[in-house]
């Protein structure tokens, strides 16, 4: 199916797969996983690729095939970070210290139960939920891996 699609409808429809993977991170999060600092950076590759899409599909079709070489790097780009984040979790690397378990800093004693009763961190290290045994940031890798297989295909193709 893909491969019969022009540049623009491509464009198009790797924009559509973008903003459909936004729209399934917030239903996570209206369910009640809530995203952490890693998570919220998976996001912005695809809100990067909703708007390199867009304009890829409504450009002259010359252009389209370089808006599908950026969309490769945009998707590229998100499925590092789905790596990362999914290491992070298996212990493969060490993550964030803001997400990670790192301890509440300086001051006196006031100041560190201060810091503990209004601070809520949501730990990157561990998932909030697995899927067919891979977390979010996993099935992120995969997704991201395929969406800028088909766009490099597509800019190959002109």
């Amino acid at each position: 199916m893909i491969a019969s699609l022009d540049a623009r409808r491509l464009c198009a429809a790797l924009a559509i797969a973008a903003a459909a993977t936004i729209a399934g991170a917030y239903t996570f999060e209206w369910a009640g996983y809530a995203p952490c600092e890693l998570c919220l950076l998976q996001r912005k590759p695809f809100y990067a690729a909703i708007l390199v899409g867009a304009a890829g599909a409504l450009a002259p079709a010359r252009l389209a095939r370089w808006a599908l070489i950026g969309l490769a790097l945009v998707f590229v780009v998100s499925a590092g970070f789905g790596v990362y984040h999914a290491g992070v979790e298996w212990g493969a690397w060490a993550g964030p210290t803001g997400c990670t378990g790192g301890a509440p800093t300086g001051g006196s004693a006031q100041d560190l139960l201060r810091q503990l009763e209004t601070v809520r961190v949501v730990r990157c290290d561990q998932p909030a939920i697995r899927i067919l045994g891979l977390s979010l940031a996993g099935w992120n890798a995969i997704l991201s891996s395929g969406l800028a297989a088909a766009a490099a295909a597509g800019a190959r193709r002109g």
